[in-house]
């Protein structure tokens, strides 16, 4: 939904979904149907319906709205469709992660801890192989060490309807050199993140995730974002 929605905290029921989509993608590394969630948490249609709206205004996960079964387009950190960024269990394909900053915060997830995750994943601008692994929140290692993170898009159009676009901004890239590259060929400029500035990044919001069953609502506040990434030491004059 849009950004600046004033604070508010889950009801019950978007409590009890959201949990149970957290288990249900961890355990199969896709989303459920709603028939999943109906015998998950024995709640009707609409129902399911109304949590999952909720949900999606809190920034936990994205439904297509149009959509009459509610189709569950990401609950971060994880995308119902192929992206940049794929998580590897075990030396197999898990799932997909919704954006570069996402794949930097999954490990941190409760059924992950402990365990070696495997982000596979390439360079936003010519497609080379990009590998990290991470456990507990920490990268393990990189390669090459030269990995950084571009966000091509400004915080104020952020969330602006949900954040597909702000996900997609968010990619990969080999080292800064392929950075410049990549934003001639977007035709935008934008932000580069080391990978610590990444994890900080995340670590504000998903310290909690899946660990703490009654974690607030995420909300999109642009000028406080652009404060936060001052204080990481990002570049952020671009977008001023």
């Amino acid at each position: 939904m849009a950004q600046n929605v004033p604070d508010f905290r889950f009801g019950e029921d978007a409590i009890k979904v959201r949990q149970f989509l957290y288990q249900f993608w961890c355990e199969r590394g896709y989303p459920p149907a709603l028939r999943d969630a109906a015998e998950a948490t024995g709640f009707d249609r609409r129902r399911l319906m109304q949590a999952y709206r909720e949900l999606d205004l809190g920034i936990m996960i994205v439904i297509d709205q149009e959509a009459e079964n509610v189709n569950i387009l990401k609950c971060m950190p994880f995308s119902a469709y192929p992206t940049q960024a794929r998580l590897m269990m075990d030396g197999r394909f898990h799932s997909y992660l919704g954006c570069a900053m996402e794949a930097m915060a999954a490990s941190r997830m409760p059924p992950f801890a402990g365990k070696a995750c495997e982000i596979e994943a390439y360079c936003a601008c010519c497609l080379a192989r990009i590998g990290l692994v991470m456990t507990d929140g920490a990268v393990i290692s990189a390669r090459p060490d030269s990995v950084l993170i571009h966000v091509s898009l400004s915080p104020w159009y952020w969330n602006t309807t949900n954040v597909m676009r702000m996900c997609d901004s968010m990619n990969f890239v080999l080292d800064r050199s392929h950075a410049d590259r990549f934003e001639r060929q977007a035709g935008r400029r934008g932000a580069i993140f080391t990978l610590e500035q990444g994890l900080a990044f995340v670590s504000r919001g998903v310290s909690t995730r899946m660990w703490d069953p009654h974690r607030p609502p995420d909300f999109i506040r642009p000028a406080q974002m652009l404060d936060g990434l001052k204080s990481l030491g990002v570049d952020v004059s671009m977008w001023e």
